[in-house]
């Protein structure tokens, strides 16, 4: 079935830190991490498995508290170390051992730590989707690395996009606003 489905994805949180988003123009910064979170919160409701990142932690440290609060407790935050994470041993066997076919990506720089990521997986089997308004990279670089993706077919959704993909019906959808998961703004429902 072409539409991504909560119970065959896993989300992957790609390196939500200050130093990335801080390259990002001051007014998109919240929103980013605003959208990032509730898909999150989305996906734990869901039962989705999370793959959450940072790189080169000892330099560059953990994810912005926000989105350190909204991923459970136990969840290992992995040292990302290359910009791909099919790149890395350690990351493809923990995305494969989700025994999740379909990835999902947020996080930053879109055009190469999510990019990297989202053509190394689709290349190691997995199908592939982008969160076009839950990735972020300064300037004209976010558009060169959703085209650099959908060239080599990776599928572009939005929040909103998604989280009808996975919700798939009115009762999901209706036990999804029971959980208090309310959409971020600008995201409309």
């Amino acid at each position: 079935m072409p539409l991504i489905d909560h119970r065959r994805s896993f989300l992957a949180v790609i390196d939500v830190q200050p130093a990335f988003l801080d390259k990002l123009a001051l007014p998109d910064r919240a929103p980013l991490v605003a959208r990032i979170v509730w898909i999150i919160r989305v996906a734990r409701a869901l039962d989705i498995p999370l793959l959450a990142m940072a790189e080169d932690l000892p330099a560059e440290g953990l994810p912005v508290p926000a989105v350190l609060e909204a991923l459970p407790p136990s969840l290992t935050i992995h040292d990302k170390r290359v910009f791909g994470l099919a790149g890395q041993p350690d990351l493809l066997t923990a995305a494969r051992a989700l025994n999740r076919p379909q990835a999902v990506l947020v996080g930053l720089e879109t055009d190469v730590c999510v990019c990297h990521s989202a053509i190394g997986l689709k290349d190691a089997g997995f199908t592939v989707a982008t969160v076009t308004d839950a990735t972020g990279s300064p300037g004209d670089n976010h558009a060169a690395g959703l085209a650099r993706m959908q060239g080599e077919g990776v599928i572009l959704t939005n929040t909103k996009g998604l989280y009808y993909e996975w919700a798939r019906d009115l009762a999901t959808c209706a036990a999804l606003r029971s959980l208090n998961t309310a959409p971020p703004p600008g995201v409309t429902l």
